[in-house]
């Protein structure tokens, strides 16, 4: 096996590529493969950091716009990312891959409570650390609590997963013309307003000079090809 070009990543997944074609809302088979993904890379080294997005099920922002108070309408959609998140543990450990499930909510029960220190040391022990609840806060996406996860456990890249090349001038499912960008400043990325991430994910990054790659996480064997250094998706820096 080639060596992996960096030790540690955080990955962002959006809760809309676990559903299904019918609309399911967690497809088994989709979250399998994405764990069997996942594990090839701890097989070879690599610590995992992981974030899901609650889309799938609920998002804070749709229900606030039906007439919900926003803050009770972000915490109902940081509990459909702890949904996501243990389906997502109890599938890797069904495949032998060792989790951490921890939350930035308080719910005993089913997930520890994220500390920084408690996170790295899991990922130390090869264990994937899936990060649940956003950041615990309302008014703040899972793509800035990726961000500060991500920076919180030093993670050296933070991957963004979607089911796109990666960044484009404009959705290419919707404007054949749109033009693919292999490489961005996060400044270029806020300027022209690119919708890769949320801004103050993008601030975050930048300020701490965490690199970003945005890829297609459908692509077979995609995620091992990068970590083996292809140059797949896009590539964001600081800038």
């Amino acid at each position: 096996m080639k060596k992996l070009i960096c030790q540690r990543i955080l990955l962002k997944l959006s809760g809309e590529a676990l559903m299904s074609e019918s609309g399911g809302n967690i497809d088994s088979e989709i979250i399998t493969n994405l764990a069997l993904d996942v594990k090839a890379l701890c097989d070879q080294g690599l610590q995992v950091g992981l974030v899901i997005g609650g889309g799938n099920i609920l998002r804070g922002a749709q229900q606030s716009s039906k007439g919900y108070g926003r803050v009770a309408s972000d915490h109902m959609g940081m509990l459909a990312t702890v949904i996501n998140a243990l389906a997502m543990q109890d599938t890797l450990e069904s495949i032998g891959q060792p989790t951490d499930l921890m939350s930035a909510l308080k719910i005993e029960q089913v997930c520890e409570e994220y500390h920084y220190r408690k996170a790295i040391a899991a990922l130390e022990k090869n264990k994937v650390v899936i990060f649940a609840a956003g950041i615990g806060s309302p008014f703040f996406t899972t793509d800035t609590a990726a961000s500060l996860r991500a920076i919180e456990i030093n993670a050296q890249l933070l991957i963004k997963a979607t089911n796109v090349k990666g960044i484009y001038s404009a959705d290419p499912n919707k404007d054949p013309n749109a033009v693919f960008y292999p490489q961005l400043t996060y400044n270029e990325a806020i300027d022209q307003r690119l919708n890769v991430m949320d801004t103050t994910a993008l601030i975050l990054c930048n300020d701490h000079d965490l690199p970003m790659r945005i890829m297609n996480i459908f692509e077979p064997n995609a995620l091992m090809a990068l970590m083996q250094g292809e140059e797949i998706g896009s590539y964001i820096k600081r800038g």
